[in-house]
């Protein structure tokens, strides 16, 4: 079975197909700058030149028939046609309490994951032109939705509920969702399968740092706690995002700086973080330069993201009353020694012992960078949530036509 894999953004497309005989990557792409006469296609089949084209795309629909007709392109496609494509799977940010697991689209899902739109305004309506594109490009696909919230939907409400008056939570659903659960539930797996584990048997920590980072406590196989919120916004200092801080600095700096909720909201969400503390950048690389160089900012805002992580990494290792494993992963945690470096030489006494050696070395496998006699264990997994969604997509999809 082949299995388009389709990522919608407000005015971006990424794709990947793939071949589910062997989990095998036959092309991947993107359309950038959706709605502009100036849009991006860029389109990279596995074993031929990358193509780049520049033209008018000004809806999602487009989108989808332009990456069509790339597929299936006589010299640069891997499809001779798009019948060959029997299923399509979608990352969808939000999907509230209604879903816990990945599910096929219906008539019934899309219209909950319409009324998840004031939960995820900037995610959901995008994700939803993109199954309406799809819908209308290839009517007879069927295709399934991959919820970033439904791994962590097994927290108990000790980690989900928030000390506010309940009627918030009955009224509006208040509550902690989480995000990034493709990403935690697959590393996750993956460190279980590397260290020949049953992945019950584990307590584990997973460090999804990128531009936006989480950290889960995963207890048996399951989401027992995760740092952001109702929002992406709740937990670790980010790129860009502040992180958890005091609520009442929201209505103080409106009051005193005569900002709107929306610019208020926007200074939390795309002028803070590392950014902010830095005056530099949202990039660690970038930021990691500047502090070897000597930038005091820059070295502020590193020992500020790595304190906080460090004390999430505590807290989650006091809450499931010990920790076997720890997961670094995304851009970040695969690619920063000096992150990874920090976070566990200040943690040493849960059992970490860093082997700085393997910490440095530069490889896209599993790969363990604790010592041999390190009680816990810390790995390194690359993440593939793109490999995720296409599994789920294959399962749903095989199971429907068997049953």
């Amino acid at each position: 079975m082949k299995v388009l894999v389709i990522n919608a953004g407000s005015s971006s497309l990424k794709y990947q197909l793939y071949d589910m005989r062997d989990e095998s990557v036959l092309a991947s792409g993107r359309v950038e700058r959706i709605g502009m006469d100036s849009s991006i296609v860029t389109h990279e089949p596995a074993d031929k030149p990358e193509v780049r084209q520049v033209s008018e795309i000004l809806d999602h629909v487009t989108a989808v028939k332009r990456v069509a007709e790339m597929l299936t392109h006589p010299e640069h496609g891997a499809l001779t046609h798009m019948n060959e494509i029997e299923a399509v799977g979608h990352r969808v940010v939000h999907g509230g309490e209604a879903f816990s697991s990945s599910v096929l689209v219906t008539q019934e899902v899309k219209l909950e994951i319409r009324r998840l739109f004031d939960l995820a305004p900037l995610h959901n309506p995008a994700h939803m032109m993109g199954i309406t594109a799809v819908e209308t490009n290839m009517p007879d696909v069927p295709q399934a939705v991959v919820f970033d919230t439904a791994f962590h939907q097994t927290m108990p409400n000790t980690s989900y509920l928030y000390p506010i008056p309940t009627v918030l939570y009955r009224r509006h659903k208040i509550r902690r969702y989480g995000f990034h659960g493709t990403s935690h539930s697959y590393v996750s797996g993956q460190a279980a399968d590397y260290l020949e584990k049953p992945i019950e048997s584990l307590k584990m920590i997973t460090c999804h740092i990128g531009n936006g980072a989480s950290c889960a406590a995963i207890l048996g196989g399951k989401s027992f706690d995760t740092s952001m919120g109702m929002t992406p916004l709740e937990g670790l200092m980010m790129g860009t995002r502040s992180g958890d801080l005091d609520p009442a600095i929201v209505p103080f700096v409106m009051n005193k700086e005569e900002l709107t909720l929306n610019e208020v909201n926007s200074m939390l969400n795309k002028h803070s973080g590392m950014l902010a503390v830095s005056g530099i950048s949202s990039d660690m690389r970038e930021v990691t330069e500047a502090m070897h160089e000597g930038d005091k900012n820059a070295k502020l805002a590193f020992d500020m993201y790595t304190y906080r992580l460090k004390k999430y990494i505590g807290a989650y290792a006091a809450a499931m009353n010990g920790l076997d494993t720890l997961v670094f992963t995304a851009g970040v945690g695969e690619n920063s020694v000096a992150l990874r470096k920090a976070v566990c030489e200040g943690i040493t006494f849960l059992g970490i012992d860093l082997d700085e050696e393997r910490n440095e070395e530069r490889r896209k496998d599993v790969r363990e960078i604790s010592k041999i006699s390190s009680r816990v264990k810390v790995l390194v997994v690359p993440t593939n949530e793109e490999l995720l969604i296409a599994r789920d997509t294959y399962n749903l999809v095989k199971k429907s036509k068997t049953s």
